[in-house]
């Protein structure tokens, strides 16, 4: 079976020109809201991460400073990249959730009609 036997056969209907869908200014608007989150979040965490990196191979000095015990800033800065990982998911799912998933439901509205 096909996808779009798939599709037609879960809708009941031919499937929409996905053409059509990928050129109307809904689906450009819910694209260009996706973009303008995901890279500039993506530039940021790739320079934070490049920073971690730099600083681990070019300033031992600094990254092996004791903080307290055998907590360095290099371990510090290493647990940061984890707790900066979460922290970007979340902000994406509250984005996502906000703003992305109501303009793709109105778009899935429109293509496929009233649910059953």
């Amino acid at each position: 079976m096909t996808t779009e036997s798939q599709t037609e056969s879960q809708t009941g209907r031919p499937d929409p020109d996905w053409i059509e869908v990928y050129d109307s200014p809904e689906f450009q608007r819910l694209r260009h809201r996706f973009r303008r989150f995901v890279f500039p979040m993506t530039a940021l965490f790739l320079a934070w991460y490049a920073l971690y990196v730099l600083l681990a191979d070019y300033a031992h000095g600094f990254m092996s400073h004791r903080v307290g015990g055998n907590i360095t800033v290099g371990l510090i800065f290493g647990l940061l990249q984890f707790l900066s990982t979460f922290v970007i998911t979340g902000l994406y799912v509250r984005y996502a959730d906000r703003t992305l998933d109501p303009m793709a439901e109105q778009i899935r509205a429109e293509l496929e009609g009233p649910t059953r």
